[in-house]
């Protein structure tokens, strides 16, 4: 069964950090699996790592998630060891999951004064570094409480992606797109794990942008507008198009990601009330707390 989770309206322009805080608390209060936070740098998105530690102390149980974490944007493995293993720390263990990506935007290269066509071996770098860092092989800040530090998951859907999966990831966080997109790569994905010999199977995260009430449709496509604008007006109104803004949509999306094997759902959160969690709570009913999972290290 299909675990659910929530994201935090990060990209939502004017979001207070009291909301994202009160955004957290609600969401282990109603029984979802994971708390997500984006990240992108020429935006007002908050910084990932700092916002889940403000979430780690305002709960206990929930998983703490980057989704996805732009970690070549972080130049210093060593530092980025150092911080992650000390939210790793403060979070408890296994609640920490780091996913990354290279990152498809170039403003955000531009900001920090990097090579965006880099950005790709500069991942590779950094993972290999924190995972010897963690591994004991350099001392560098405190170690991290989870065995073997906090699983790596990997979003973007090149080759790379999948190398990067069965060499390093639990799993794979697909983007905001349709059923038929992570259909297809997922099984990519399986393929890669076995021809690596990976033991189990690759897990699997998918998002979709949601909103509830009267207002749902008015907020989504604002937030949306507003932050993929960059992309074009055809790839906004494919975010619009594939988001969940009705009681039938939440249901038939739960549905067709349930039945296509995803492990975990995220609803990403486009209107910055809390009142979102509790109506989405509200409509899974019973159906939610069942689907709560046991946190795990991997």
């Amino acid at each position: 069964m299909v675990e659910i989770g929530i994201g935090l309206p990060g990209h939502v322009t004017g979001v207070e950090g009291p909301t994202l805080v009160a955004w957290a608390r609600r969401a282990e209060e109603r029984g979802f699996a994971s708390l997500i936070a984006s990240d992108r740098l020429a935006w007002t998105t908050p910084e990932p790592l700092i916002t889940l530690a403000a979430a780690a102390g305002a709960t206990g149980r929930i998983r703490l998630v980057t989704s996805v974490l732009i970690a070549p944007l972080h130049t210093n493995p060593a530092l980025f060891a150092k911080a992650a293993a000390t939210l790793d720390r403060i979070a408890g263990p296994g609640r920490l999951h780091l996913g990354v990506a290279p990152g498809a935007r170039e403003d955000d290269y531009r900001a920090s004064g990097l090579d965006f066509t880099a950005r790709g071996r500069a991942l590779d770098l950094l993972v290999e570094r924190v995972a010897a860092i963690w591994r004991g092989e350099q001392q560098v800040g405190p170690a991290p409480v989870t065995p073997g530090g906090p699983a790596w998951w990997f979003g973007g859907t090149s080759q790379a992606t999948l190398r990067r999966i069965a060499s390093h990831g639990t799993g794979w966080i697909a983007g905001t797109g349709d059923i038929d997109e992570f259909t297809a790569f997922a099984a990519r994905v399986r393929g890669q794990w076995a021809q690596a010999a990976r033991q189990g199977r690759p897990r699997t995260r998918a998002t979709v942008m949601f909103a509830l009430g009267d207002h749902a449709h008015t907020s989504l496509a604002r937030a949306v507008s507003d932050y993929y604008a960059f992309a074009g007006p055809d790839y906004v109104r494919h975010v619009i198009d594939t988001a969940a803004t009705t009681p039938d949509q939440i249901r038939a999306t739960i549905a067709a990601y349930d039945a296509a094997g995803l492990d975990e759902l995220v609803f990403v959160g486009n209107d910055v009330n809390p009142r979102q969690i509790d109506l989405l709570a509200d409509l899974l009913g019973d159906e939610l707390t069942s689907r709560i999972p046991p946190v795990r290290t991997g």
